[in-house]
């Protein structure tokens, strides 16, 4: 199988921050910059130092002992990042969380993965503070950024020796981001997360020691986790953190000289009108994912820098990226292919492959799959060894992969089947749409019909007028029988913490308003 490259044979006994770490200053990377933050710099060797006393705090101080889960909450910044890696090479078990998460969901972070340590970013801590005691599990919560954390490092020796975990020892719990209501608890072993690198990033980014990596993806989500911090060190890169991610903030670490950009689709069109043509610094990747990126996009982004943005599909279960492509292999509009050590197909209802052309569930594996903490769902995801990911695609003869929609977004209308997707590609090619998703809406002659939510660009005056206009520019775009039969102008889309829309908080508005809801067109 695919999954038996070389570079994947790990060996029984691995720490994956001790592997990161140790490569980086066997490499001789120890002088260079690793970490940049909004007002420092650190070297590969002062990063190393940092996670050694972190490291002796969990374990002289706070008790750690391998296996313990340790929930961490912070923005992306240098203490972060080294805190991450000080858990892990302590043997702990890391469980990231976005910043904006408010009391009632870190209540089931702690209560599902049974978190009795919390280490936080002190601008964070009051969503905590309510958590201590309350009979769920957390015991104590140790702030850092205004020195409790910083006090504790304080004369702690700059070395640790890292606790020898097995390469299939659990090192990180991550929550699904929640695009259908309920989320789920994902196990990643110490090995996976060395494979995301030796994948995705070795066989389609190919990072140069010289490449300083950016964007926006917090390290929660395991999209950021990869791009800013595991890929920048696994190759002895830099990575430029930035706290608060805005087009503005973007902008600013592009001019500072990043060259290697992760962000999601709707912030490359926010980028759009601010990056002059020529005028990019010495950015010369760009990576989406999280969402289906629009051809519309990708062809303005290419016009304005020069650049084909690399289009990559993963999932939370799959730890990253396992479907995409790169430079002349990149086909406009499609994903990619599957990444190098991993297989991908064409599922029909009967979980039998089905022949290129053909629409239905894309299944993958490889060296990371999808192991649920104690959760039913499972065995929903998992059939016959490949990891069935609820979206719905089809290959082409080449062995690229276009996406259609998740299996939720198919739209059944008159006995068609409507993509979502593909209708909200075409609505984002119109001059007066900022953003969009469409969803089904019943209807009690055709069952459902296509409902798109719109936000307007800022300019724009939103009135029955310019719904025709844009129901008539879909119409000419693709078969009339896609085209939104009811339209409902929006100030925002509903969106979880790492940016993706959340479509099942818009269905069920369309279920309870139907079709026609006030300030809608139809």
């Amino acid at each position: 199988m695919t999954f038996d490259l070389p570079e994947l044979q790990y060996p029984e006994v691995l720490n994956a921050a001790a592997t990161l770490l140790d490569g980086a200053m066997g490499a001789g990377f120890g002088g260079k910059v690793a970490v940049i933050g909004a007002d420092h710099a650190w070297t590969y060797e002062v990063l190393n130092g940092q996670v050694n006393r972190i490291a002796r705090v969990l374990v002289e101080d706070l008790g750690l002992v391998p296996g313990n889960r340790v929930l961490i909450r912070g923005f992306n910044n240098a203490m972060h990042l080294a805190i991450w890696l000080a858990v892990v090479k302590a043997g702990g078990v890391v469980v990231d969380s976005m910043p904006l998460l408010r009391t009632p969901e870190l209540r089931k972070y702690i209560a599902r993965a049974h978190i009795r340590l919390a280490l936080c970013d002190h601008r964070l801590s009051e969503a905590l503070e309510p958590l201590l005691g309350d009979g769920i599990a957390l015991d104590r919560v140790v702030c850092f950024g205004a020195g409790d954390l910083e006090g504790l490092m304080a004369g702690k020796p700059e070395t640790f020796d890292a606790v020898p975990t097995l390469a299939d020892d659990v090192v990180l719990l991550g929550f699904t981001s929640g695009t259908t209501g309920e989320p789920k608890v994902t196990m990643h072993f110490h090995r996976d997360i060395l494979a995301m690198a030796d994948t995705a990033a070795r066989h389609v980014l190919r990072p140069d020691p010289d490449e300083v990596f950016t964007g926006s993806p917090p390290f929660a989500f395991t999209f950021g986790l990869g791009a800013l911090l595991v890929f920048p060190m696994r190759f002895g890169c830099t990575t430029r953190l930035i706290e608060t991610p805005s087009p503005d903030a973007l902008l600013e670490a592009i001019e500072a000289g990043a060259t290697t950009l992760f962000t999601a689709p709707t912030m490359y069109r926010a980028l759009l009108d601010r990056v002059e043509a020529g005028r990019h610094g010495a950015l010369r990747k760009c990576i989406s994912a999280g969402e289906k990126l629009p051809l519309a996009t990708w062809e303005a982004w290419q016009e304005r820098t020069g650049i084909r943005i690399i289009d990559g599909l993963g999932a939370t279960e799959m730890i990253h990226i396992f479907i995409s492509a790169s430079a002349d292999d990149i086909r406009p509009g499609a994903i990619g292919k599957a990444v190098p050590g991993y297989e991908a197909r064409i599922m029909g209802e009967d979980n039998q492959p089905l022949p290129p052309g053909a629409t239905g569930r894309l299944a993958v594996r490889g060296p990371t799959g999808c192991r649920y903490l104690d959760d039913p769902r499972q065995h929903d995801y998992v059939v016959n060894g490949w990891n069935v990911t609820g979206d719905i695609f089809r290959m082409d003869d080449d062995g690229y992969f276009w996406f259609e929609g998740r299996a939720d977004d198919m739209i059944i209308s008159s006995g068609y089947n409507i993509a979502g997707p593909e209708v909200e590609e075409v609505l984002m090619r119109h001059a007066a749409v900022l953003e969009c998703a469409v969803v089904g809406a019943p209807d009690p002659d055709r069952g459902q019909i296509v409902k798109a939510f719109i936000v307007p660009r800022p300019d724009v005056h939103a009135d029955d007028i310019l719904a025709s206009n844009i129901q008539n520019f879909v119409k000419a775009e693709i078969a009339p029988y896609k085209y939104p039969r009811a339209i409902e102008f929006i100030d925002a889309l509903p969106k979880t913490q790492t940016g993706k829309i959340q479509r099942f908080g818009l269905r069920e508005r369309a279920d309870e308003q139907g079709p026609c809801a006030p300030g809608c067109r139809a």
